[in-house]
């Protein structure tokens, strides 16, 4: 019986190596810009329907209000905010690679109302002790959720921020959450979840009157 002619298997093609992602900021006058997102582990930019619920909830218009984005990652909470007229946006990225990217960002995008600090965010936070914003941003990586990270942070940002200021925190779990901003600091604004994302809109508390 004769044998069987061999098949010639035809070679696998290369699978293609995944660049860097991208995501868009979704309103204002940079609207469909695209940011980098570069790969790089924990680096999670917030989804675009989590940013727009919570830019309906901030407004809209952020006209006169100095921000700071205390873990920038990609620029996407804090591009945003510029995007939507804030005065003054401050960038921490502790990374230096990530904040080059972001650095590169602000450049191309003709951003000139924002900072990129290539520093640990705790650290910038103390430095400018006194100085004073309308909305911080809290988005360390998930996988720090249970470093006590983000109740530091928090802490840090109540000292940034006035009497009625607004704080944004994500968490993995709505526990996390729930006990990170617990006690007599903040209000709770909004909270929703999206997914695994559970995220909230704080108000920074008066000061309890020390008159007597």
């Amino acid at each position: 019986m004769p044998a069987k002619p061999s098949v010639a298997l035809k070679p696998r093609r290369p699978q293609p190596q995944r660049g860097p992602g991208e995501v868009r900021i979704i309103g204002g006058r940079f609207k469909r810009s695209k940011l980098v997102v570069t790969q790089h582990p924990g680096l999670r930019p917030t989804p675009d329907r989590v940013r727009e619920t919570l830019f309906n909830w901030l407004g809209q218009d952020l006209t006169g209000l100095r921000c700071l984005d205390l873990f920038a990652g990609s620029g996407a909470l804090g591009l945003e905010a510029a995007s939507r007229g804030a005065a003054w946006v401050d960038l921490v990225e502790c990374d230096a690679r990530l904040a080059r990217v972001l650095t590169e960002a602000c450049a191309r995008l003709g951003v000139t109302e924002a900072r990129v600090h290539a520093q640990d965010a705790l650290q910038f936070a103390a430095r400018c002790a006194k100085a004073s914003y309308g909305i911080v941003f809290i988005d360390p990586p998930f996988a720090l959720a249970d470093s006590g990270l983000h109740a530091a942070a928090l802490a840090a940002a109540s000292r940034l921020l006035p009497a009625g200021g607004m704080a944004y925190v994500e968490a993995p779990d709505a526990r996390q959450l729930t006990a990170w901003i617990g006690g007599d600091t903040w209000n709770v604004h909004r909270q929703d979840r999206a997914g695994q994302v559970h995220y909230a809109v704080l108000q920074r508390k008066a000061e309890p009157s020390t008159a007597a």
